[in-house]
């Protein structure tokens, strides 16, 4: 059960981006609907990543498998149960998906995404990231992917740290 109760979506000052959300998402996750407590934070919050889902250079596969390994390493089980249908639907087998908790064990992995682990568990873990780590992500991605890399990778330490910080739980009820 979430620390604070989620806002309340028939509010009428949330209608237009609560409408916005559904189109955007489909429906109003739970990580949205405890956003809605501040407008400003929910608009801004949706455009940026809206931006990093879908409107990045970044293969759809990569992104989900740098997503659900941010998740892994935080402990951010909602994050990582949300992303795992889509991380499948955009490439990546179920077993990859398994395997990435352990991935520097796994051959399911080639060389460019396992620069790409390693980028995502220094920053996450570490927060700088060495030099030779950078330079394979950037000699494989050139330059605007690896930035892109690295804004998706902050952006989801981001999404973790506050869904945790809230206790926000798959398991609560949702009105949308």
């Amino acid at each position: 059960m979430a620390r604070i109760p989620y806002a309340d979506l028939s509010n009428p000052a949330t209608h237009n981006i609560v409408e916005r959300i559904v189109a955007e998402r489909g429906s109003v996750l739970h990580l949205y609907q405890m956003l809605l407590h501040s407008l400003p934070l929910a608009e801004g919050w949706l455009t940026y990543l809206t931006a990093i889902r879908q409107k990045l250079e970044i293969k759809g596969s990569i992104r989900e498998m740098v997503i659900i390994r941010v998740a892994l390493i935080n402990g951010a089980e909602y994050e990582a149960e949300q992303h795992t249908p889509i991380a499948v639907k955009e490439g990546m087998s179920l077993e990859q998906v398994m395997a990435l908790a352990s991935w520097e064990k796994s051959e399911l992995f080639d060389d460019d995404e396992k620069a790409v682990l390693a980028l995502t568990d220094e920053m996450t873990l570490h927060v700088q990231v060495r030099k030779d780590t950078f330079e394979r992500v950037l000699g494989k991605y050139g330059q605007s992917t690896t930035v892109e890399l690295i804004a998706t990778i902050a952006a989801y330490n981001m999404v973790s740290r506050v869904i945790e910080a809230l206790e926000i739980s798959v398991k609560d009820a949702r009105e949308l």
